[in-house]
């Protein structure tokens, strides 16, 4: 069972941001996860926020996992410094 990956338009803006080799990384480790069948293995929950935060080196991928449609939603991506100032509620 495979998920879906689907790319919120403000990480599309943070992908053309980043160079090359740090994009395909991401991109890599989408991929990988969303063909495992059980994508929250490689993630950790967020505190207070029902979102899930995906680590690559030092960047974060704020994603929401859609389990009963098997979607995997990326929100942000950034470095790991100031992603999570980003998504104070």
């Amino acid at each position: 069972m495979t998920y879906d990956i689907e790319i919120s338009n403000d990480a599309k803006r943070s992908f053309k941001k980043l160079d090359r080799r740090t994009a395909q990384r991401i991109y890599t480790k989408l991929k990988e996860i969303a063909a495992s069948g059980n994508p929250f293995l490689y993630v950790k929950r967020l505190t207070g926020i029902a979102l899930f935060s995906l680590r690559v080196g030092d960047y974060r991928i704020i994603i929401d996992i859609k389990k009963n449609n098997l979607m995997i939603l990326v929100l942000k991506i950034g470095h790991l410094r100031n992603i999570y100032n980003e998504i104070q509620t």
